[in-house]
């Protein structure tokens, strides 16, 4: 079956569907984008995904094009046109169309928005925790505000190719000795004493609505956290590792670089964790 995206108003197949030369953001990486996870028809983590895209429009002053409502009923046709029940949803937000000229367009054009879906399978994600995955290290070249949700994602795309290449889930990225996130996911490492220890939310990472739903799973099974930053020796000695995204949900990390972490098996807190975000995620 032909696959449908939402491109500016309309449904459109996605072999067809087209945006403007001059969108800037092609021409300038001048746009934000959210991935967001629909699992049996529910939108997980909603509110957190909402609020994020918000921020982030706001930071580039970039107008939200139309209500969260009105989001969620595309997203609801989207997967209905694309026959699809579980999946991953992208939505990205341009500035919009206008000539090539780097200040904003002077007076405001419309943003451009475009959503596709893809299916995402629960049971492969489920089937790959209980492996575990490994990570390399990767210097962190980004710029200096990657709280900022935008589509300028060229070091993240290096940096995971970088995994790819090495065999690897994903590549933890590295600043000053001290490793901030994952090219697409937020890093975490569990101490001996059982603390679960991430880098705190500031403008040196991007901060993720499913390490925000982790945290308040925690919280509820009494583990303790704290957010700071820890080193890639600290991470190697570390009783357990995990990454968190849309994509991934709680995922177990059991090797970085040529280090086993702990027995090589995923951990028992990150496997409790990843089973209380899956109850928790749903209608957040």
């Amino acid at each position: 079956m032909a696959r449908i995206a939402y491109v500016n108003g309309e449904f459109i197949r996605l072999s067809n569907a087209a945006v403007r030369i001059e969108d800037r953001g092609y021409q300038f990486a001048d746009g934000i984008y959210e991935v967001c996870l629909v699992i049996n028809g529910e939108f997980w983590d909603r509110d957190g995904h909402m609020a994020r895209m918000r921020r982030s429009l706001s930071e580039l002053k970039i107008n939200f094009p139309v209500s969260d409502n009105a989001i969620g009923v595309v997203i609801a046709e989207l997967l209905r046109r694309n026959r699809l029940t579980t999946a991953l949803v992208y939505i990205q937000i341009s500035r919009g169309v206008s000539p090539r000229n780097h200040p904003f367009p002077n007076p405001a054009v419309e943003p451009a928005l475009v959503m596709t879906a893809r299916r995402f399978n629960i049971n492969q994600s489920d089937a790959a925790a209980k492996v575990g995955a490994s990570v390399i290290t990767h210097p962190d070249i980004r710029w200096g505000r990657v709280d900022i949700k935008t589509v300028g994602l060229l070091p993240n795309v290096l940096a995971k190719q970088a995994a790819r290449e090495a065999g690897a889930i994903e590549a933890w990225l590295v600043r000053d000795s001290k490793i901030t996130e994952g090219s697409s996911s937020n890093a975490w490492i569990v101490a001996k004493d059982g603390t679960l220890i991430t880098h705190p939310k500031n403008h040196e990472i991007l901060g993720g609505i499913t390490r925000d739903t982790a945290m308040a799973c925690a919280q509820e099974l009494q583990i303790k956290v704290e957010e700071r930053p820890f080193t890639v020796e600290e991470a190697c000695g570390a009783a357990e590792a995990f990454i968190s995204s849309a994509t991934n949900l709680i995922m177990p990390i059991v090797k970085i670089d040529s280090h086993q972490i702990g027995d090589g098996a995923p951990g028992p807190i990150s496997l409790r964790l990843r089973g209380a975000y899956k109850k928790c995620a749903p209608g957040r």
